[in-house]
């Protein structure tokens, strides 16, 4: 190219480095998943590991670049089969290296042009140039650095070229040049070194970083010394603006100009021998760091490639000698101390500008600086304690490196937060100071060509016509038109030979730098905010990333600051670009799944620290059970009486509430600690309401929600500590007491997460008053439906248990086998109403409908014994009047004991059901008094001729409220849903339920014989249960002639009139065996009577004298 024949100012420098450093990117891009895919045995090209291909493959590459087709028709013939297929599939990575090839090529023109137009660099006035310069340098070696690290290569642009060949006759016409190219950048850097002899103009931009990087690379003492980064050093110019000379300069990448330094000394290597500035800033980088990143999680370890390129250099011995004794020196301990001094000034910085946001206009470097400075030690960190083999480890693991991101994050949302606040400041700073400035500097230029007049002049103009209205009307800026003008002014005065030299004006660029500064903070502020503190490489280093996640979780003083690690994942999307479309998915996914987990993990470590204050609470709470309090009742007993006390070695026993009283300020409990490290924890989850990752919402408190409502429901039932091989289970009460107590821990929630805690309840509760929770699991409804049905219930049937009406509890009896559980603990009034709060109206309905199924299938069995007896019981109701008639059929009955006893177990199920609902009464009238004694005045004011349907529905209200009724609207549906015998008309089944009622009155006399028929005043009953017939009987009888649609008074006389014909026979039996306990069997017939809504006294004096029944009393009182 004849450098005579250029002219600079058409060359558009600016547009093409601008263009090029993006294609850059993308290449890189491209090229970096073409490597990741060769090193994945699953998402290789299917070609290079099929077997078939396998000799083929081998055969191209050992020739390649050479193509060879007609002489080894064998090796290729699996190849001819499977041209198309290789051609189809491959062609995104045989042009994706085409793309690479044509980038070199655009790239190496750009330099030579550079070159040709003798342009002068300069860092701190040119910053647009340089900067886009270096960089285009930089992204073209890794680039081609990162082409010669994928091994497969060779066989993917031969095989492509070969079913080209054999598809279309002829090599693809890209492949010679490209085959060169893939042969000569075999390494890539010695051929670039010998490439870069001529750009000289890389030297002379990395020499003017000598103003800039040594400043930037200083130790934490140092910066400390210099009160860096605080606000509040000096009160008196804490509203100055923060300025320097070099403002993009300042929170420029330490990373970047590392990078800079050493490809360019690698590549323009003669100047290490020659300029004692250049070996300076070449040894200060190799001090710094072991390895570069060259592109996401690809690195470079600089020293040992320096060392290898350099080794074979004649004369560079003393070079070799400076990076091994960089090597040695290139330790972690001033990264770890940067970070610890920049944890406390980002702390400082964040909580000053929380407090007086207003401070975001003057001291908006400092934020950038502050960001800039602490995503480069962040991401040196990421990259050496992945990449080193640690000399010492401490120096590669930072366990507080979740607090630095944290306070990078609270920067960010500051800036996000009060962008107005800043486009105010600014846009004012434009209009009343850059803009007179600048119209100044023109005015004093004392030459200035139009092309450049025309590019200032509109400068001027754009921030004069600025004001804060255009701020409060909402209007979007856009100043990237200024920004691009300017980048070409850099280039048109940057040119040798330019009319307006910007080196005799560096000022000018100075000024300029500082105005582009200023034209971000009013539009670009999320570009800066990508541009400082963008942490997407994290993305590719998931395992550090977990790591670092799960570290910060175990140590409490640092788990406040894990919502960072989630919203880190909100920077993922930004390390994508167009030109490799095709993974926006793969990463979108990676940052779902990330931030999902690391979530879902501060959900399940917050639930865990509330579960083991739950238990610290509920063992509190346990201590203060009534149970607890015998000891000392039996303490205070035996002061009184003055016995002698126990024995000397017993400990006294603690009282509870002693765990409050502290003698010792410093003293930590256990609880402490709990509640210490869920404040941290919950801070955390409270921190932000919800979170944006790749147009998906997360809302951080709905993880602890959820988690929350699980483990409630599983704690629930853990507490009731049902083991179904020994039929244990605690007291509803004792339940009760532990579910408050977890309760009101988890109502302490709301006072650290803005969550609703009631909704938590609502949910887990009432799913508690179902048979099965929402993840089909027993729930305590059916835990303890269960355990009363099982094992309470069965005892009373076996004869273990009876029902004390006076006591209104079951209550065990002495028997030779004892029970393991004491009857009356689970089913006395308190622990009924316990029951009754745990499961609610529903829970109790569900108890009721249980209870019911069993009755039906007893009512079922008697049915049969019905119609096994038939025809001698309808005989015997028409022959009550008849006694010898009657006691010669009676002698015809079978299986009398069983219809008493079934009868007896109706009546005792039915018992503990009043039992249930008199307490669910209770409960209710303390929680809805209003709504209960409304459906109470409902239920009493039935009209005599109402609608049965229309009265069964009123007593289903009824009974869900725990009220008494005339009939049992469940016991009704129970027995309604029972099938028929077949061929049964409903007529017959009416007879058989009349005919179970004569069944039961003509059998109650057997009940006279038996021991355990003895009526006890003390219980109000008989120690076998059968003063429960009474409401089986009303009950039944009431069910049965709803359901058949019969007379329920009238059956109940009948039954009263064949009882009480029964019962006088046995009055005139002299038999003792056969009339012991006669007395209390007779009071039997009250027990109906005064059961019953049905039954009047006179209707049962007028069958049974009422002298009879007053002196059974008498007897049995006495």
């Amino acid at each position: 190219m004849s450098r005579a024949g250029i002219q600079p100012s058409q060359q558009k420098l600016a547009e093409k480095l601008t263009i090029l450093n993006d294609r850059g990117i993308g290449m890189l891009t491209r090229v970096y998943n073409i490597k990741k895919a060769c090193g994945d045995p699953k998402a290789k090209p299917s070609y290079l590991v099929d077997k078939n291909l396998e000799s083929a493959v081998k055969f191209i590459v050992r020739k390649f670049p050479a193509v060879e087709t007609r002489n080894n028709n064998q090796q290729l013939a699996q190849l001819q089969k499977e041209k198309s297929e290789i051609l189809k599939n491959l062609a995104l990575y045989y042009f994706t290296f085409v793309d690479v090839m044509e980038f070199k090529d655009h790239v190496c023109e750009l330099l030579n042009t550079i070159d040709a137009c003798q342009v002068y660099f300069d860092i701190t006035v040119n910053f647009d140039l340089t900067r886009n310069y270096l960089d285009l340098v930089v992204t073209y070696t890794t680039l081609m650095i990162i082409l010669s690290r994928i091994e497969e290569r060779k066989a993917i642009i031969g095989l492509y070229n070969y079913a080209h060949e054999m598809t279309h006759g002829a090599s693809d016409r890209e492949y010679p040049r490209l085959g060169q190219m893939i042969v000569d950048y075999e390494n890539p850097l010695k051929k670039m070194m010998e490439e870069f002899v001529p750009h000289g103009k890389v030297r002379r931009a990395l020499c003017s970083l000598l103003m800039v990087y040594p400043r930037r690379n200083l130790s934490a003492d140092q910066w400390r010394n210099a009160q860096l980064l605080s606000l509040i050093s000096a009160p008196s110019t804490m509203l100055n603006p923060a300025q320097s000379d070099t403002m993009p300069c300042e929170y420029l990448s330490l990373d970047a100009m590392e990078k800079w330094i050493v490809f360019g000394f690698i590549l323009c290597h003669p100047a290490l021998n020659s300029d004692a500035a250049a070996l300076s800033l070449w040894k200060l980088a190799l001090q710094s760091s072991t390895c570069l990143c060259l592109f996401r999680d690809e690195v470079f370890h600089i020293h040992k490639a320096a060392e290898d390129l350099f080794v074979n250099i004649r004369g560079y011995n003393k070079r070799i000698n400076d990076i091994r004794e960089c090597k040695e020196q290139a330790l972690g301990s001033m990264h770890r101390e940067r970070r610890k001094f920049l944890r406390s000034a980002l702390k400082e910085l964040a909580t000053v500008l929380a407090d007086q946001p207003g401070l975001l206009g003057p001291k908006a470097l400092f934020v950038f600086m502050a960001l800039s400075f602490a995503r480069d030690e962040i991401i040196w960190l990421l990259r050496h304690a992945d990449n080193i083999q640690k000399k010492s480890t401490d120096d590669f693991i930072d366990k507080h490196i979740a607090e630095l991101i944290f306070y990078m994050e609270e920067l960010r949302a500051h800036v996000r937060k009060y962008g107005p606040v800043m486009q105010r400041y600014y846009v004012q700073y434009l209009s009343g100071f850059d803009a007179v400035v600048l119209n100044e500097m023109v005015q004093n230029l004392s030459v200035c060509p139009e092309d450049e007049s025309i590019i200032m002049s509109s400068f001027v103009n754009t921030m004069t016509s600025l004001s804060v209205k255009q701020v409060e009307d909402g209007e979007v800026f856009d100043f990237r038109g200024m920004r691009l003008d300017w980048f070409r002014l850099q280039a048109y005065t940057s040119v040798s030979k330019a009319s307006l030299g910007i080196s005799d004006h560096k000022e000018l660029g100075k000024m300029m730098n500082t105005i582009i500064f200023h034209t971000k903070m009013v539009d670009s502020l999320v570009e800066m905010l990508v541009e400082t503190s963008d942490l997407s490489i994290f993305c590719f280093y998931s395992r550090a990333f977990e790591k670092m996640f799960q570290q910060c979780l175990e140590l409490p003083s640092q788990s406040r600051h894990s919502i960072c690690f989630p919203l880190l994942c909100t920077h993922f999307m930004s390390c994508t670009h167009e030109l490799c479309p095709e993974e926006r998915h793969h990463i979108g996914d990676r940052s779902l799944s990330l931030c999902n987990m690391f979530l879902d993990e501060m959900a399940k470590q917050a639930r865990n620290l509330i579960t083991d204050i739950c238990t610290e609470q509920c063992t509190l709470s346990d201590q203060l059970l009534p149970k607890h309090c015998a000891k000392t009742i039996s303490q205070a007993v035996n002061k009184k009486s003055k016995k002698a006390p126990g024995k000397k070695g017993e400990p006294e026993r603690e009282k509870p509430g002693m765990e409050s009283m502290r003698k010792n300020r410093l003293l930590v409990t256990n609880l402490d600690k709990l509640h210490t490290a869920l404040s941290e924890l919950c801070f955390s989850i409270n921190y932000v309401p919800n979170l944006m990752v790749w147009e998906h919402t997360f809302t951080p408190r709905e993880y602890l929600t959820s988690h929350l409502e699980i483990r409630f429901t599983k704690s629930i039932v853990g507490m009731t500590m049902y083991n179904q091989a020994t039929q244990e289970i605690a007291k509803p009460s004792e339940l009760l007491t532990s579910v408050r107590a977890y309760m009101t821990v988890l109502q302490s929630i709301e006072n650290y997460v803005t969550i609703d805690i009631t909704r938590v309840f609502n949910n887990v509760l009432l799913q508690q008053t179902q048979h099965l929770d929402s993840h089909g699991e027993p729930t305590i409804t059916s835990l303890y439906t269960n355990w009363y049905l099982e094992t309470l219930l069965r005892q009373v049937s076996n004869g273990h248990i009876a029902y004390f009406p006076a006591m209104k509890a079951f209550v065990n009896l002495p028997t030779d086998n004892e029970l393991t559980f004491n009857a009356e603990e689970y089913s006395d009034i308190s622990e009924m109403r316990a029951l009754s709060e745990l499961l609610g109206p529903y829970g109790m309905k569900f108890l009721s409908e249980s209870l019911m199924w069993h009755i039906s299938s007893q009512v079922a069995e008697l049915k049969k014994l019905v119609v096994e007896n038939m025809d001698v019981l309808t005989q015997m109701r028409t022959s009550f009047d008849k006694p010898d008639h009657m006691a010669a059929l009676f002698k015809k009955l079978t299986s009398v004991d069983s219809v008493l006893k079934r009868m007896t177990i109706i009546g005792v199920i039915l018992s503990f059901r009043s039992l249930a609902q008199e307490a669910l009464r209770d409960v209710l009238s303390c929680h809805i008094p209003f709504l209960v004694s409304s459906v109470e005045d409902f239920k009493d004011h039935i009209p005599r001729e109402t609608d049965m349907k229309v009265a069964m529905n009123v007593y289903e209200l009824s009974s869900a409220a725990g009220l008494p009724c005339e009939i049992d609207p469940a016991l009704v549906v129970a027995l309604s849903s029972q099938k028929s015998a077949e061929n049964i008309s409903p007529e017959e089944e009416y007879k058989i339920a009349c005919l179970l009622m004569v069944f039961v009155a003509v059998s109650l006399p057997m009940f006279a014989c038996s021991v355990m028929s003895q009526y006890s005043p003390a219980i109000e009953g008989h120690c076998n249960n059968i003063h429960c017939l009474a409401k089986a009987i009303n009950q039944i009888a009431a069910a049965l002639f709803t359901i058949h649609k019969g007379s329920i008074e009238d059956r109940l006389k009948e039954f009263l009139a064949l009882a009480s014909s029964s019962l006088l026979k046995i009055g005139q039996e002299t038999d003792k065996t056969t009339t012991r306990n006669r007395e209390s069997v007779y009071l039997l017939l009250d027990m109906v009577r005064a059961e019953s809504p049905f039954l009047t006294m006179d209707l049962l004096e007028s069958c049974f004298p009422y002298v009879l029944l007053r002196n059974a009393y008498h007897a049995v009182y006495n």
